[in-house]
């Protein structure tokens, strides 16, 4: 589902922040050798999240997905002095892409990619993280972020991706599709948790802010 027309969408585009070169290139390599390059970030977004991390000035992040690396580059562009983004995908055939793109972007030393299962990788993570931000399996969000959550701090903030899941949140629910029920449930969640202030924001696909109290 397009919630803005195209036209409307290339407007907000072309009167935001342009989008660097090095995320130009990654986005078009994306397309050309990667299967779901609609995964991507893209301009838009990846504006959005560069400010917010530029606003917050995160000196640790953690990122639950990376795929190619798009986010946690535009993440990146807000760490504070000395900072440094931790980064999690299962998929291990995206890493030399990921590491191309960190290299070229400036970002390499301040980027550590993490292969594996988010579940177990983030307990054993030494961190105190000022920003996470979660866009990995939809079925583990409430996982993610109870385990994210356990390495945040009062005023950390969480993002999550994709909470409007093309617009099925708000269209009857096939009993086969799980993703959406998880989704539904996990955004009534964050509105309603206590220990944590929520926003749904209708960015792409739906991005949703959460300050921990």
């Amino acid at each position: 589902m397009h919630f803005l027309s195209s036209v409307l969408e290339n407007y907000i585009a072309d009167n935001s922040a342009p989008e660097p070169q090095v995320l130009q290139d990654l986005r078009r390599e994306t397309h050309i050798k990667v299967i779901q390059p609609r995964m991507l970030t893209g301009h838009y977004q990846g504006r959005v999240l560069s400010l917010l991390s530029k606003l917050i000035s995160p000196k640790r992040i953690l990122e639950i997905g990376t795929y190619t690396g798009y986010s946690a580059i535009c993440l990146a562009e807000g760490l504070s002095k000395d900072g440094h983004l931790h980064t999690i995908d299962v998929n291990e055939e995206l890493y030399g892409i990921q590491q191309k793109y960190y290299k070229l972007s400036g970002n390499e030393a301040s980027i550590t990619q993490h292969v594996g299962d988010a579940l177990d990788i983030i307990p054993h993570l030494e961190e105190v993280f000022d920003l996470v931000f979660i866009d990995a399996e939809k079925k583990q969000y409430d996982a993610y972020f109870e385990a994210a959550l356990q390495k945040c701090r009062p005023g950390s903030v969480i993002l999550s991706d994709n909470v409007l899941w093309s617009g099925k949140v708000v269209e009857p629910v096939k009993k086969s599709d799980k993703a959406t029920q998880v989704l539904l449930e996990y955004n009534k969640k964050l509105a309603t948790d206590p220990r944590v202030e929520t926003v749904l924001l209708s960015v792409r696909d739906g991005l949703t802010l959460s300050r921990v109290k």
